[in-house]
């Protein structure tokens, strides 16, 4: 960028370095999605779970409360799983009735 001004300059470097990383975020999360999808449908996992959502870099499920900590370990290790990178992904899990009511996943 070559603008005379310092904040149209700062804007531009940001972005320059910003839209790969949200690129390559959004590219490991769609891989992450595929693998759990495909997951579910294998008969060696019969969760009743349902992906209901993504938003940026979250994913909702629908979980009945006997299957949830079965669930967590699935996808949370899918995730975290989905493609070896030189630093580990980490995965933060909440539960709750609903999308309000989330809290940090306390392993029992």
């Amino acid at each position: 960028m070559q603008s005379g001004m310092p904040q149209v300059r700062a804007a531009a470097e940001r972005m320059a370095v910003n839209h790969p990383l949200q690129g390559t975020a959004a590219d490991i999360m769609k891989m992450a999605m595929i693998k759990i999808y495909e997951k579910l449908r294998v008969t060696s996992y019969e969760l009743p779970v349902t992906m209901l959502l993504q938003v940026h870099d979250e994913l909702v499920f629908e979980v009945p409360k006997d299957a949830v900590a079965e669930a967590i370990r699935m996808i949370r290790d899918t995730m975290e799983h989905v493609e070896k990178l030189c630093v580990p992904l980490h995965v933060v899990v909440k539960t709750g009735r609903s999308w309000g009511e989330l809290e940090p996943y306390l392993q029992a």
